[in-house]
C-alpha cells in the first residue's frame, strides 16, 4: 500500500532498514534513561522502581501493540495523530496530533535540562542556556542533513550506551556480592509488602513511563521506510520489549545498591549509586554518556519524530502550511526541524529550575494521545471494518486503554492542570481553524 492511495506523494527519502528502525526506537527511549530519573521515581514508588518500570512496560506493551495495528493500516507519517484521524474521526485525529505535540515538542528541552544538570558537577561554571543552544544546534543541522546521517549516527551511539550500561550492571553486582548496600539482589524493588499500593505504583509509573516514550517515534519515520509495511510494527514491539528489560534489570540493581544511601538530590542519584557500585571514574563516565545518550543522540531523534509530525499535521492543513516545506537537497521536512529547534529552546529556559514539571507534562501529552491510539484500533478494526478479532483489535488495545486511564488519573495535580490547559488551547486553536480560517472538517482524498 503507497501513500499515493491516500492522496499524499512520496517526498521524504526511503533509506532505513527495519534495523534502523529498531535501533532508532532504542535510541529514542535511550536504554539507560532511568539514569536521570530514578531518584523522582524512587521517592514516588517508595523504593519499588523496578515494579513501576515493569508496570510501564506492560502498559506500553499494549500500546506498542496498536502502533503496529494501525501502521499496517495506514504506513503514513503523523504517527497516532495519523491514526486517529483515518481510525476514529477528523477531529479525533487534531487532538491527538495536539496531544502527542504535548510530548514531542517539549520532550527535547527536558533531555537538554537533564543533560546540564549532569553536566553541572564537572563545569560548574557553565550556564544552562549554553548547553541548551550547543545541544540544540547540533542536533538541528544533524536532522537538516537527512535521516540517513541521523541513523548512522544512532548506530555507534547505541553501542557506546549498551557498553556503559553493562559496565554498571557487571561492577553493581560485584558491588552488592562485596557487601555493599542490601548486600544482594531482594525482591523490594520489585515489591515491598510494607509501602506497596496500587496508587503508589501508578503514581511512580507516571513518572517511569518518561523513559519508554520514543518507541511510539518509529511510526513517524513509516515514509522514510524501505522495508514494507510490516516493519514499523515489528520495530516498534521488538524495541519496547529490549529496553524495557534492561530497564528492569539496571533499576533492579541500583535500587539495592541504594539500600543505607541519602541522595543529595533526586536528579543525581542514579551518578551517587554509580560511584557505590565503581568509583569516581564510574560516575564520571557515566555522566559523560548520559549526555551524549541524553542531549544529542534521544534529543536528535526526538527532534526528527516531531518535525515529522508537524509536516504531517500541516501538510493536511491543521498548522501552517511553511511547516510542510522539504528541503529539496536533503529531503527533510527543515522548516518544521527549525521552528522544533526554537520551541526548545524557549521551553527550556522557561522550566529550567522545573524539571520534575515538564517531566509530568511531557507524560500527560503522550498518554492522553496513547488512549486515542487504543480507541482507534478499537474503532477501525473491531467496529467499522468488523474484524471479529476479538483478541488483538478489541481485549489488548482496552487493556492497554484501562492501564494508561488508570496512570493518568494517578498523575500528579499539577501535570493534569497544566495538560488540561494545554487541551484548551488546542479547542481554541481548533475553532478557529474552523470557524473562522474555515478550513475543512475532512480530509479530500
Amino acid at each position: 500500500m503507497s501513500i499515493e492511495e491516500f492522496g499524499y506523494q512520496d517526498q521524504l527519502h526511503r533509506a532505513l532498514t527495519t534495523r534502523d528502525l529498531v535501533i532508532y526506537g532504542m535510541i529514542f527511549m535511550v536504554p539507560i534513561a532511568p539514569y536521570s530519573v530514578f531518584g523522582f521515581v524512587y521517592a514516588d514508588a517508595k523504593g519499588m522502581v523496578a515494579l513501576a518500570y515493569l508496570v510501564g512496560l506492560v502498559g506500553m506493551f499494549f500500546t506498542a501493540l496498536s502502533y503496529a495495528s494501525m501502521s499496517r493500516a495506514f504506513p503514513l507519517a503523523g504517527s497516532v495523530y495519523t491514526y486517529a484521524q483515518r481510525g476514529l474521526h477528523e477531529v479525533a485525529g487534531f487532538f491527538s496530533g495536539w496531544l502527542i505535540l504535548l510530548d514531542y515538542i517539549l520532550i527535547p528541552s527536558l533531555l537538554y535540562l537533564l543533560s546540564a544538570v549532569a553536566l553541572r558537577p564537572i563545569l560548574p561554571g557553565v550556564p544552562q542556556w549554553i548547553w541548551l543552544v550547543v545541544f540544540i544546534t547540533f542536533n538541528a543541522a544533524a536532522n537538516l542533513v537527512g535521516i540517513q546521517f541521523t541513523a548512522r549516527v544512532n548506530r555507534y551511539l547505541l553501542v557506546m550506551e549498551l557498553v556503559v550500561l553493562a559496565l554498571f550492571v557487571v561492577l553493581g553486582l560485584l558491588a552488592l556480592q562485596a557487601g555493599q548496600g542490601a548486600g544482594t539482589l531482594t525482591l523490594k524493588p520489585i515489591y515491598d509488602p510494607r509501602v506497596f499500593s496500587f496508587a503508589t505504583v501508578a503514581g511512580a509509573t507516571s513518572i517511569a513511563v518518561l523513559s519508554f516514550l520514543g518507541f511510539d517515534g518509529i511510526s513517524t519515520l513509516a515514509e522514510e521506510s524501505r522495508s514494507g509495511k510490516e516493519a514499523v510494527g515489528r520495530a516498534t514491539v521488538l524495541s519496547l520489549v529490549l529496553v524495557g528489560a534492561l530497564f528492569m534489570l539496571q533499576t533492579w540493581i541500583a535500587t539495592d545498591l541504594s539500600v543505607g544511601m541519602h541522595f543529595s538530590s533526586a536528579e543525581t542519584a542514579f551518578f551517587e549509586i554509580t560511584e557505590r557500585a565503581g568509583g569516581a571514574w564510574l560516575r564520571l563516565i557515566t555522566i559523560i554518556a548520559v549526555v551524549i545518550a541524553t542531549a544529542i543522540a534521544n534529543a536528535m531523534a526526538a527532534q526528527a519524530a516531531v518535525s515529522r509530525i508537524l509536516f504531517a499535521m500541516a501538510r493536511d492543513g491543521k498548522l501552517p502550511a511553511i511547516l510542510a516545506r522539504v528541503h529539496p537537497r536533503f529531503k527533510t521536512p527543515y522548516v518544521s526541524t527549525l521552528a522544533v529547534a526554537g520551541i526548545s529552546l524557549a521551553a527550556g529556559l522557561l522550566f529550567a529550575e522545573r524539571i520534575d514539571d515538564l517531566a509530568r507534562v511531557v507524560n500527560f501529552g503522550a498518554l492522553t494521545g496513547f488512549v486515542l491510539l487504543h480507541l482507534s484500533v478499537i474503532n477501525h478494526y473491531f467496529i467499522r471494518r468488523h474484524s471479529g478479532d476479538w483478541l488483538r483489535h478489541l481485549i489488548l488495545p482496552l487493556i492497554g486503554l484501562l492501564i494508561i486511564v488508570y496512570v493518568l488519573y494517578e498523575m500528579d495535580r499539577a501535570a493534569k492542570i497544566l495538560g488540561m490547559a494545554w487541551i484548551v488551547l488546542g479547542i481554541v486553536y481548533f475553532a478557529v481553524l474552523t470557524v473562522w480560517i474555515k478550513k475543512p472538517a475532512a480530509l479530500k482524498i
